[in-house]
């Protein structure tokens, strides 16, 4: 008799995140210069567009997404490895509190902000926090180890779905964690660029924040999350 494969309560928390990576990315691509603050291969891209001098692509911004990406990261990892060997659950508690934190302070900045926001402190500050949450979220994500689930880029997602399918000669690998994650940031992204629209440039990151804080609590309240975080 085949044992049921054990519920992994990471994988729905990792769904609720990439929700929150179309909710970020929408409100920093249409309210904040065209910048990525959670895909950063967008900003590689965009900033070779602003080195060639292409109209509407201000390098400032993307050097500020990158370099809060890269030290949110730096942080994240040294905060995942201090948690090694201990419960999963405080980590991603700790981590969640942080990456809400930033979340809502970018918001509260945000407040009274809409689309094409012209360059000023509080719109680096924005672009700052959030590129910092999302780099520190993608060091934590990293250090799970969750096949298929990296919440932010979807390129090797896509690819295996094509390239693993029955089709292709392949076993069709977790082909509904694949599907899912697609399905959550298009829907992030969606509900993201709506708010951003019709409500202002705060909504979609308090609605991240909150999504973050409220998916980890879920994710940690179940009986399956008792493990200890692992190098």
């Amino acid at each position: 008799m085949t044992d049921t494969p054990r519920f992994d309560p990471r994988v729905p928390l990792l769904l609720v995140l990439s929700v929150t990576t179309g909710l970020v990315d929408a409100a920093s691509v249409l309210g904040l210069g065209k910048v990525f603050t959670a895909n950063m291969t967008g900003n590689i891209v965009f900033l070779g567009f602003a080195a060639a001098g292409t109209p509407g692509f201000a390098w400032p911004l993307f050097v500020a997404a990158l370099l809060s990406f890269l030290v949110g990261a730096l942080v994240g990892g040294r905060t995942g490895r201090a948690h090694v060997g201990r419960p999963e659950r405080r980590w991603l508690l700790t981590a969640a509190a942080i990456e809400t934190a930033l979340l809502w302070i970018a918001a509260v900045l945000a407040i009274g902000m809409g689309r094409n926001s012209p360059e000023s402190a509080a719109l680096f500050a924005i672009i700052a926090l959030t590129g910092l949450a999302m780099g520190f979220r993608n060091a934590t994500i990293r250090q799970m180890k969750v096949a298929d689930l990296t919440t932010t880029v979807l390129t090797l997602t896509l690819t295996g779905l094509a390239a693993d399918s029955t089709a292709a000669g392949g076993g069709n690998p977790n082909w509904t964690r694949r599907i899912a994650a697609v399905v959550a940031i298009f829907v992030g992204a969606c509900v993201g660029a709506a708010l951003l629209l019709h409500v202002g440039l705060a909504a979609p990151l308090a609605l991240a924040g909150a999504l973050v804080l409220g998916g980890t609590l879920a994710c940690t309240a179940h009986p399956a999350a008792n493990g200890a975080v692992k190098a």
